[in-house]
């Protein structure tokens, strides 16, 4: 199965934020591959990376790192594929580092951000770019967004159901 959507992180340490991402491409069936390489570590197999993903059929990127999160950007510098970053909470600054590393990219290297630690908005928002040409993943799209509005329309009918003496609703 050719993977649709590549999750990078700059370290394993990375993967209790990053699986995130990896379990709702699964709940949605799409096919994704997942990769721990280092910007700074590992910077000639980021580019061989990253220069291949297209040929091999991957149509969005996901990269999680933080403390400077160079890996987003140095990805986008050698693919025309949509990157998005997921800035990785640090123990120094809190993942502002990482946020800001991601959203000051220079013009020409996009890097679509996401809030910290939020690789499932990182996966739904690849599942939106990769619904625009596929029907079946618009419908699942579609689906997923109703259970989150029916979700929240049964949270309020139960809260409507608790009663206090000041409560006027």
């Amino acid at each position: 199965m050719t993977p649709l959507v590549s999750i990078i992180m700059g370290s394993t340490s990375d993967m209790p934020v990053m699986e995130k991402a990896a379990k709702f491409f699964d709940e949605m069936e799409i096919p994704f591959e997942m990769n721990a390489l280092s910007a700074h570590r590992t910077p000639d197999a980021v580019e061989t990376f990253a220069k291949g993903a297209q040929a091999r059929g991957v149509k969005v990127i996901i990269a999680g790192a933080g403390m400077a999160a160079a890996l987003p950007g140095v990805i986008a510098a050698s693919t025309t594929l949509p990157v998005i970053g997921v800035p990785v909470k640090g123990s120094t600054l809190d993942g502002m580092d990482a946020v800001l590393s991601m959203l000051q990219m220079p013009p020409g290297i996009p890097v679509a951000t996401v809030a910290i630690n939020g690789a499932l908005n990182a996966a739904i928002l690849a599942m939106q770019m990769l619904a625009l040409s596929d029907g079946t993943l618009a419908e699942k799209l579609t689906a997923y967004k109703i259970g989150l509005r029916t979700k929240i329309e049964m949270a309020n009918a139960e809260l409507a159901e608790i009663h206090f003496k000041f409560k006027t609703n």
